[in-house]
């Protein structure tokens, strides 16, 4: 049988392949700290699975329509206007399986064979996987500690071509957990926007920043530019990353495209899931999410702490999302090394800097806070250890 060029081309992605080696560990008897996955440990909040097991009485559960439930469209609006300020109608929200679904049907409206699209380096490895295999060719650039891990006005316009088509842009990110300032982030979308290029912004991890000095929480880059098409999620501030349901918000030009593609890809989001998620936005279940988000900050303290007494530097503290993307340089072994070292001697798993791209590949390395505090201790403590065995 022959495997397509496509398929051979996308590359493993290593965060889950250390998990497996993790897991393979755990499976010799092996107590393995995984600080390699970005997934919550708490599930999700406690009135999304009660609404769950209703929706499972036994009654018929048949499809939605192909955009979603018009109820969660509109409880998802509402929290664009309740939680960021800005009015979203309705009708631009398309419900989907999972973040990823949200990227591949946008993809897939946006993208032609040939076109470029600009992404930073380093970032979320399937989202460049995705685009490449519409035809794309990604312009990974270099993103240094000086722009925080992240796209810049500056170097947007120095990577621009006649062919460029797009720009993606996760704020935070994945893998630093930083976000690009809100003043840059309308820069960048300016200048795409006069060139006539669309805006694609990942804000999966938006409602795990930190909040303002104030108390308000991050702007939503809808809030500057509407035109914007934005891919979120119900995995990471709702905790629901196996419920595989996110969304998009996309400018009204492009929901009769979307409509077509989900029908024909995915036919609609777990109808299960869509109902369930509605509990997600009640006052109950949102303060909940928010005391998990305050939670994560003081595991990122934590961390933070953990690395710097053990001698690893953060170049950039993050600010949102539940990383850390620290550097080994110091230590004398690529990335890739450390981390496969630390998961067989100290059966601490964590991520290379392969996954993310090319720039920080040898040097760095991604840790997931999302696991309990207790984890967090212990497993900075077999790092420490294991550190210290280098020296």
């Amino acid at each position: 049988m022959r495997i397509s060029r496509r398929a051979q081309a996308v590359a493993p992605f290593f965060a889950m392949e250390f998990g497996k080696h993790a897991a393979a560990l755990e499976s010799q008897g092996h107590h393995v700290i995984k600080l390699s996955i970005g997934e919550p440990d708490f599930g999700a909040p406690p009135a999304v699975l009660d609404a769950m097991r209703e929706a499972m009485d036994g009654r018929p559960m048949p499809y939605t329509a192909a955009l979603g439930l018009p109820e969660l469209r509109q409880a998802i609006a509402r929290f664009y206007r309740n939680e960021h300020g800005v009015e979203v109608d309705p009708s631009r929200v398309v419900v989907t399986a999972g973040a990823s679904a949200a990227l591949v049907l946008a993809t897939a409206a946006l993208v032609d064979t040939g076109d470029e699209v600009l992404i930073a380096d380093p970032s979320y490895p399937c989202n460049r996987q995705i685009v490449e295999s519409f035809g794309a060719r990604v312009t990974l650039v270099p993103a240094t500690a000086e722009t925080r891990f992240q796209l810049d006005a500056a170097s947007v316009k120095e990577n621009w071509t006649d062919r460029t088509r797009g720009i993606m842009i996760a704020t935070p990110s994945n893998p630093t957990g930083t976000s690009v300032p809100a003043g840059e982030l309308a820069a960048i979308c300016e200048l795409a926007r006069e060139r006539d290029a669309w805006r694609l912004v990942d804000e999966i991890y938006l409602n795990l920043s930190d909040h303002d000095e104030r108390g308000r929480p991050p702007r939503s880059v809808l809030s500057f530019d509407p035109g914007a098409i934005v891919i979120n999620s119900f995995s990471k501030y709702f905790g629901m990353t196996g419920w595989r349901l996110g969304w998009c918000v996309v400018p009204e030009i492009l929901v009769p495209a979307m409509e077509r593609l989900a029908q024909n890809y995915f036919l609609c989001a777990s109808a299960p899931a869509q109902h369930a998620a509605l509990a997600c936005f009640t006052p109950e279940s949102l303060a909940v999410c928010e005391a998990r988000r305050v939670e994560f900050a003081e595991r990122r303290a934590l961390v933070l702490d953990g690395l710097a007494r053990i001698g690893l530097p953060v170049p950039v503290p993050p600010d949102g999302a539940f990383y850390v993307y620290f550097d080994v340089g110091r230590t004398g072994l690529t990335s890739w090394q450390f981390c496969e070292r630390a998961l067989r001697e100290a059966h601490v798993a964590l991520t290379p800097g392969r996954d993310f791209g090319v720039h920080t590949a040898e040097t760095h390395v991604r840790l997931s806070y999302a696991a309990p505090a207790d984890d967090l201790r212990e497993g900075l403590t077999r790092l420490g250890k294991f550190v210290s065995t280098l020296q």
